[in-house]
């Protein structure tokens, strides 16, 4: 007897999703099933191809077929399971339903990346974080929200391209697999950009919903340090997914640190975790070296009950990139750098399907004095 469809759709019927009653037929998660002797491929439709339940559901879906297979006598089975990023398709993420006035409902995730103070990276992080995101699969933007001084145009190499405008809509610029919006590219390079409060709030909400994003998995918001307008204004316009925090070790990026989170905790934004920037140094004789005191934000972490994402060190090459505005080149070797990145994104990016999954992308009402 031979393996059929309804064979391996009787397998996948016993296959429930991590944290969910329902299972894989019952959801509408089976996209494609062909079958090739005693070779079977199938191919499962996510909300988020960064989907932390990919393993499990891999897992599972193997020993499901291979017990089904068994029951007819096909023993051994070659199975592969693919997976497909199926947003439309699936139900619609908590911080999009249509009565919470979301302006951007196609896009499933929002992260904020913050910093208490400038200077640790927090622009670094967040482009290596979207570039990664990316590359695992995921439909990502980036806005540049820091309207004070914007980083984004040099980081991703956007002076080589030319921006549109399509009647009041700002088409964003394509760059290493993501979708950018950055004010750098609609002022002049030289000019100072000098905002009060109402004028950097109207800015934003322009940047950000003007902005044919299309469909995302994640769109991530590049804060500007400290605790200001641009936060506030964020938190009033859209649910978030969460804020990750960029600290470095030392004791007063620490302070700084908590300050951020503070503000996120008391706007009732979640909170994603730190990451721990510039955590040590690896010298040409490839030895390690602690310069601001590694291991800072990992503690701050810890004493706050928030989890750690993950250090990234100092390197040159992480510079060098930035500076010419090729962050994809991060990604390129097999070295600490590369590891690190991706053991980040692969981190901010489970937890924040775990938070999803656990229903806290309420948006917060904000009242202000």
């Amino acid at each position: 007897m031979n393996m059929d469809p309804g064979l391996i759709r009787k397998a996948l019927a016993a296959v429930q999703i991590p944290d969910h009653q329902e299972d894989l037929v019952a959801l509408k998660m089976v996209k494609n099933i062909h079958i090739d002797g005693t070779r079977v491929d199938i191919e499962i439709g996510l909300a988020s191809p960064t989907s932390p339940a990919k393993d499990q559901i891999r897992s599972d879906i193997e020993n499901a077929v291979r017990a089904e297979a068994g029951s007819i006598g096909i023993n051994d089975p070659e199975i592969r399971v693919s997976f497909s990023a199926s947003l439309m398709q699936a139900a619609p993420p908590r911080n999009s339903s249509a009565d919470n006035g979301n302006p951007l409902p196609n896009i499933r995730h929002v992260i904020a990346v913050g910093a208490g103070k400038g200077g640790v990276g927090k622009s670094t992080v967040a482009v290596n974080l979207a570039v990664g995101l990316a590359r695992m699969g995921a439909a990502t933007g980036i806005l540049d929200g820091d309207i004070y001084g914007p980083s984004l145009t040099t980081m991703l190499g956007l002076e080589r391209l030319k921006g549109t405008i399509d009647g009041n809509t700002l088409l964003p610029y394509e760059a290493h697999g993501i979708r950018a919006m950055t004010i750098g590219k609609l002022v002049e390079p030289e000019k100072a950009l000098i905002w009060r409060g109402p004028m950097a709030h109207g800015a934003f909400k322009q940047l950000l919903t003007q902005t044919e994003w299309g469909t995302l998995d994640y769109l991530v918001v590049d804060l500007p340090p400290g605790t200001g307008d641009v936060c506030l204004s964020l938190t009033q316009i859209l649910p978030l997914a969460g804020a990750v925090i960029v600290c470095t070790p030392q004791k007063v990026a620490q302070d700084d640190a908590r300050r951020s989170i503070a503000m996120f905790r008391q706007l009732g934004v979640p909170l994603v975790g730190l990451v721990e920037n510039m955590s040590y140094f690896i010298g040409d004789d490839g030895k390690e070296y602690d310069i601001f005191g590694r291991g800072g934000a990992q503690s701050l972490a810890a004493g706050l009950n928030l989890p750690f994402l993950g250090s990234i060190p100092i390197l040159p090459r992480l510079r060098a990139n930035s500076d010419a505005g090729i962050p994809s080149a991060n990604f390129d070797d097999v070295d600490a750098l590369a590891d690190a990145l991706e053991s980040v994104t692969r981190n901010i990016a489970a937890q924040v399907e775990q938070m999803a999954q656990s229903g806290v992308h309420d948006q917060p009402t904000l009242s202000i004095d």
